[in-house]
């Protein structure tokens, strides 16, 4: 079904119980589809939800129209049980929307600013990597600032290990080596990044965020947005920790990921 009501007891709206995927959609063509479909159904897989129907998800992206899209997929554990406890069987519901959709190309060319955020990720193995739908902490993360100028917040989990930003993933380049967070006890692994990483050799490391004062490049990262440079990161306060100026380093995530997507990967055209 479309972008319909949820009835009041729908288990993703009770307790989160579902998963979900943003993909970006070109003239109906969807990006890193296969991707999205892999994280869905390790998701649904750990979740133990039924997967919905695949003809019925191949169809959904030819719903946008000519241009530039975001196809959002909600799949729930649906309706029933009792509390906390599942209905058995689930009866899955999934709910999608096309939204029209513009890139900051500015976040491309010039970079963004970032602040480290005071609220830590707790660790949950089982649900790592996948895109569940209870993002709280996200949310509250993201509630920590309201300057238009920072893009994006880096979040540590509850050992000061670095993660993730709130909605993108974490790259950076160090000592000449690509790097990013291990993310095997919480965080999400997003799609472009792990199309990155078959293609570049980007090794994970379970490092604090001072690792980042040592980064001769950096990057937030997703299947969205593409790939923002880093040009300034800043404490909880918002005293800046460390800059970067916009040079040929800062553009090479961009030359391998942007392609991927319809992008300039020059970092200076329009999308």
């Amino acid at each position: 079904m479309a972008d319909e009501a949820v009835p009041f007891d729908d288990r993703g709206l009770a307790y989160g119980d579902g998963l979900f995927e943003t993909v970006l959609v070109r003239d109906g063509h969807p990006l890193l589809w296969d991707a999205h479909l892999r994280r869905l159904a390790r998701g649904a897989e750990r979740l133990e939800i039924p997967l919905p129907d695949m003809h019925t998800l191949a169809s959904l992206p030819g719903q946008a129209g000519t241009g530039l899209f975001v196809l959002k997929l909600l799949v729930t554990r649906g309706s029933g049980g009792r509390g906390y406890k599942s209905p058995e069987p689930p009866v899955p519901r999934v709910r999608w929307r096309c939204m029209p959709f513009t890139p900051q190309s500015a976040y491309w060319r010039d970079g963004v600013r970032v602040r480290l955020c005071r609220l830590r990720l707790g660790h949950q193995p089982l649900l790592a990597g996948i895109k569940h739908l209870n993002r709280l902490e996200n949310v509250m993360a993201r509630r920590e600032w309201c300057d238009a100028d920072v893009a994006e917040g880096v979040l540590c989990d509850q050992y000061g290990h670095l993660v993730e930003a709130t909605s993108m993933n974490l790259v950076w380049q160090r000592h000449g080596a690509l790097e990013t967070p291990d993310l095997t006890a919480c965080g999400v692994e997003g799609t472009l990044l792990a199309t990155l990483r078959r293609q570049l050799p980007i090794h994970t490391r379970k490092v604090g965020s001072e690792t980042l004062m040592e980064a001769d490049a950096a990057w937030v990262v997703n299947s969205v947005q593409g790939v923002w440079p880093l040009r300034q990161l800043d404490d909880a306060a918002g005293a800046c920790l460390r800059r970067w100026t916009m040079q040929a380093e800062q553009r090479y995530l961009q030359q391998h990921a942007h392609p991927l997507l319809g992008y300039p990967h020059d970092a200076f055209g329009e999308a």
